[in-house]
């Protein structure tokens, strides 16, 4: 019954975030990738507040948006999941697939939208290819979202505020591209939605069809005394 109940809360989260991304994209692709209002604002904002510190820092934090850092991760919380060897494996290849397929899949409609960036003028990084959806901001998403199940799983106490820091991690991530000015704020509210919706899937889809003995412990159901 408890993975029904996840797979039905896995799905429905998947369906309000593809519905609200799908929204999303139409307003995007519908301007012919013209910014919003709030794209202009805070693109603004950020050429106004930009010491040198902010932008190293900010730097900093989206390198970790990218490259190997998040796979580490990934592969880092799976070993942690599992008990043994098998379900160590497992975990870790089920997290870094879920990560791999939703960059290509975002990598598919990024191409396919065709949004382009601000203007270059305004970075204070290096960037390439469309700007809709953000890719570091999907797969800092992504791999908040994977640690987070993780120490969910297998912090029973105390796991709050590493909930927090990662989920703080991952929204970082995105607003460094907007405050470095490689990304508008709905690409970066693009990708967020993006990852929710494919973490929403990929935990539906591993509630339903991967065994339980392949990710965790088999706990014995203990005796009801008779009355």
């Amino acid at each position: 019954m408890a993975r029904k109940r996840t797979a039905e809360f896995a799905g429905s989260v998947a369906f309000g975030a593809w519905a609200a991304f799908t929204v999303l994209a139409l307003v995007v692709t519908g301007r012919h990738g013209v910014p919003l209002g709030p794209d202009r604002t805070l693109l603004a904002w950020s050429l106004a507040h930009r010491p040198d510190v902010a932008v190293a820092v900010a730097r900093g934090i989206t390198a970790t948006g990218t490259g190997v850092v998040p796979y580490a991760l990934v592969v880092a919380a799976g070993v942690a999941v599992g008990r043994t060897r098998r379900q160590r494996l497992v975990a870790a290849l089920l997290g870094a697939g879920c990560l791999a397929l939703g960059q290509t899949a975002r990598s598919a409609l990024m191409e396919l939208i065709g949004r382009a960036r601000p203007p270059q003028a305004d970075w204070q990084t290096s960037a390439s290819g469309w700007s809709f959806p953000s890719g570091h901001s999907t797969t800092a998403a992504l791999t908040a979202g994977l640690l987070v199940l993780a120490i969910r799983w297998r912090a029973p106490h105390g796991r709050t505020p590493w909930c927090v820091a990662v989920a703080c991690w991952g929204l970082a991530v995105g607003a460094t591209r907007v405050f470095l000015g490689v990304h508008w704020c709905t690409d970066v509210l693009g990708g967020w939605l993006f990852a929710v919706g494919w973490l929403g899937i990929c935990v539906c889809a591993a509630a339903r069809w991967v065994p339980h003995t392949w990710l965790a412990d088999e706990i014995p159901e203990r005796p009801v005394a008779a009355p």
